[in-house]
């Protein structure tokens, strides 16, 4: 049911530029369906500034994220303020992974000198709080410079709190769910079965609290959280295995996501009556389009429009299953799960590349779209409260 996707780019050893042509040119070879490029920033400096620039005038990007955490990534307050305001000025969007990347290491490092190295430590090391922080912190720092921020993959209550009074006062601030975190039992991590545990690890933790997973989905029905992303990472158990059996700060992490998106979110969200489809269409595709500025190319049928259809079937009951994805891996977060609804046809740019349960995808179809800058849906709101407040 998906018919476009927006990745990242990670800065590899080269620049910024050389690292986006690279994923991009790697996007091109393979992707079977319409693509854009967020770009990840993990320093600043003038050579960054530059590079942003450029991005942004020469290549269509028209968002950058910064992480609070990951050692490797992860950006001080003064970096994040400085990003922060060249995306503002370049009329972009910030997006930011909210975690207290410095308090997540001390955690980790204590559970491990106790000797607590199992799947469970991931978690233990993650209480909500650490995601609440961060959250409230890159709030105030993108308001500082009036710049519109983008929270990605909220997993926990009190974050999304944040987020929902940050909208009541008016910030320019976006909240997206991650299916996973309204849908998965977080007390998997401890889960005696090791390679169970260890293919849920997930960041920011999924929650082990029942009443988090729905007040998630609640906060999506009534837009208190904007969107539904899958942030989907995988990796074999093998892989997990081989990287962190012995110390689980090693452990590769990421869940699945993409594919099961749309039915996992129509079984939770329209059939148990908490959102209608209009909603649902609304949180999966059109609201992503308006803020990245692709709609009504993307997000909507309409003449002119990019055609892009699903069709969906709600009487069809399907069971999810690792046996039957259609991913490069041997776990699914969402094993047994029965949906009611799927994707029974699917179309991008007028072809057929879903039928029934035959796919007709062609490697390499997939266009690159650039992304234009000051996308209405954000700024120009951004612009009204500028003038109000000059009136004022």
């Amino acid at each position: 049911g998906t018919t476009m996707i927006m990745d990242f780019v990670f800065p590899l050893k080269e620049s910024l530029v050389d690292s986006f042509k690279t994923w991009k040119g790697w996007a091109e070879e393979r992707s079977c369906c319409d693509f854009s490029l967020h770009v990840v920033v993990k320093e600043w400096n003038e050579k960054v500034a530059l590079e942003m620039k450029q991005l942004v005038e020469q290549e269509g990007v028209n968002s950058f994220k910064v992480f609070m955490s990951y050692k490797s990534i992860m950006v001080t307050d003064e970096d994040m303020y400085n990003i922060f305001k060249q995306t503002r000025d370049l009329k972009a969007i910030a997006m930011v992974h909210a975690e207290n990347g410095t308090l997540i290491m001390k955690n980790e490092e204590e559970l491990f000198n106790k000797g607590i190295n199992g799947p469970e430590a991931y978690a233990m090391a993650r209480p909500e709080e650490v995601e609440s922080e961060a959250t409230l912190r890159a709030i105030t720092i993108a308001k500082q410079v009036d710049c519109p921020l983008y929270v990605v993959h909220v997993t926990g209550g009190e974050a999304a709190d944040i987020i929902k009074t940050s909208r009541m006062k008016g910030d320019p601030v976006y909240g997206e769910g991650m299916i996973s975190a309204i849908a998965v039992d977080g007390q998997a991590y401890w889960n005696e079965d090791w390679e169970f545990a260890v293919s849920h690890l997930s960041g920011p933790r999924i929650s082990p609290h029942k009443d988090t997973r729905v007040k998630l989905l609640d906060y999506l029905a009534c837009d208190n959280l904007q969107l539904m992303g899958s942030d989907h990472v995988t990796f074999t158990i093998e892989q997990r295995l081989a990287a962190g059996r012995d110390d689980f700060r090693d452990i590769p992490h990421g869940v699945n996501g993409v594919e099961e998106r749309m039915a996992v979110l129509w079984e939770l969200g329209v059939e148990s009556g908490k959102m209608d489809p209009c909603r649902f269409v609304a949180v999966t595709s059109t609201t992503a389009a308006k803020i990245f500025g692709l709609y009504p190319q993307k997000g909507v049928i309409a003449v002119g429009a990019d055609a892009d259809i699903v069709v969906w079937n709600s009487s069809v009951v399907r069971t999810i299953s690792s046996q039957t994805h259609h991913m490069a891996c041997n776990f699914n977060v969402f094993e047994g799960m029965v949906c009611h609804g799927v994707p029974e046809v699917v179309i991008c740019n007028g072809r057929v590349v879903v039928h029934h349960d035959t796919i007709r995808v062609v490697k390499g179809s997939g266009r690159y779209l650039k992304n234009p800058v000051s996308p209405q849906f954000v700024y120009a709101r951004l612009q009204a409260q500028r003038k109000a407040y000059k009136v004022q």
